[in-house]
């Protein structure tokens, strides 16, 4: 999946913040949607500019920064 056709970063729109191109909703706003239970299809019901090809991004987007994380440099 190609992470910046659907994720960038723009210094003036949710102060920097990871958002979906085209958006002011950050990566982060998804993915607290799910940790409180939120399915896919209710949070493209509530936001219809997303797919839930946005929220799998979302998802493989915090797994590659945990992986950054955890890595040893």
């Amino acid at each position: 999946m190609d992470l910046t056709a659907l994720i960038d970063v723009r210094p003036d729109v949710r102060g920097g913040k990871p958002c979906f191109v085209g958006t002011r909703i950050t990566v982060y706003d998804v993915l607290e949607y799910m940790a409180s239970g939120m399915t896919p299809d209710e949070i493209v019901a509530d936001f219809p500019e997303l797919t839930t090809d946005h929220v799998r991004a979302a998802l493989a987007f915090a797994a590659m920064r945990e992986h950054r994380l955890a890595t040893p440099a």
